[in-house]
């Protein structure tokens, strides 16, 4: 259950859920959750950042708890440049001036995307847990990642889609064990959390993001434009700020290295020793003293 009030705004495509700390800040921050996760990721990072005296909003991405398609027509796509695209008009459609946009996993990917796309969005970016450039089916990977990706090639079979299907939770949870150091998480959490992959849409929604990114299916043709507009892969002149966890146990820390040459902005790189893949949850003060301290700067 949500311990905050839930809003709704209206883009070309989706009737998008979201949560607003401090209406009347200066400078707004949107807080992009990943997978398997919810707005739920940010409930202390939000606040805290309100505290600071930003205007503060967390969506709900496609496929996830209140968020809708708006037409039942509409393909479920899951393919990342859509991610950024839904970024991008959930800033219009709220009128929000060069906000600051913050993703955890599918959420910087969401992050990089809308700034790709449309380099004067906004004013900061920063990825969390993610390095930049991964949309590429073709790009190498280590053995190190390509064995992280197990639950990827799992759900490109039908085996894969027939146990995701039968329980949502269990295969989610699994991913919260193995990603961080044991014992991170609570379970009554989890549970609450989870009540967000109850939306029809989210399994289709996730088959369809991981087949794509490695090419076994087609893409929603209307994001065509995109994708084109997305290769080769972009430098980015807005300031980037990402932050990495040193136990990350499904991204390991040298996928986001050595990346400065993509940015022709202001860019830093934080690792957090002993934290894992969701440190938004695990270290929620250093994060949020880390994204201020950028905006500072």
């Amino acid at each position: 259950m949500n311990i905050f009030p839930l809003k709704q705004v209206c883009t070309s495509r989706l009737e998008i859920e979201y949560i607003e700390w401090n209406p009347a800040g200066a400078k707004t921050i949107v807080l992009v959750h990943g997978w398997p996760d919810s707005m739920r990721t940010w409930f202390i990072v939000g606040p805290a950042l309100a505290a600071a005296g930003y205007r503060v909003l967390a969506p709900s991405v496609r496929g996830y708890a209140g968020t809708r398609f708006r037409d039942p027509a509409t393909p479920r796509s899951g393919q990342l440049v859509a991610l950024g695209r839904d970024l991008i008009e959930f800033a219009q459609a709220l009128d929000l001036r060069s906000p600051v946009l913050v993703g955890h996993d599918w959420g910087a990917r969401a992050v990089a995307n809308a700034a790709g796309l449309m380099p004067a969005l906004a004013s900061h970016l920063v990825m969390v847990s993610v390095g930049y450039g991964t949309n590429d089916p073709t790009q190498p990977i280590s053995l190190e990642q390509a064995m992280n990706y197990w639950y990827h090639w799992f759900m490109d079979t039908p085996l894969g889609e027939k146990t995701l299907r039968a329980d949502q939770r269990a295969f989610a949870r699994k991913m919260w064990q193995l990603w961080a150091p044991g014992g991170w998480y609570d379970e009554t959490e989890f549970l609450s959390t989870a009540e967000a992959f109850d939306n029809p849409d989210w399994i289709d929604v996730v088959l369809h993001s991981y087949r794509h990114r490695w090419g076994f299916v087609a893409g929603d043709p209307d994001y065509a434009a995109d994708e084109a507009a997305l290769k080769p892969l972009p430098v980015l002149a807005t300031p980037m700020l990402v932050i990495h966890g040193a136990a990350d146990g499904v991204n390991p820390i040298q996928s986001s290295a050595d990346k400065e040459r993509w940015f022709s902005g202001r860019y830093h790189r934080a690792v957090l020793n002993g934290v894992g893949h969701f440190p938004q949850r695990e270290q929620a003060q250093r994060v949020t003293d880390e994204i201020l301290a950028f905006l500072r700067d």
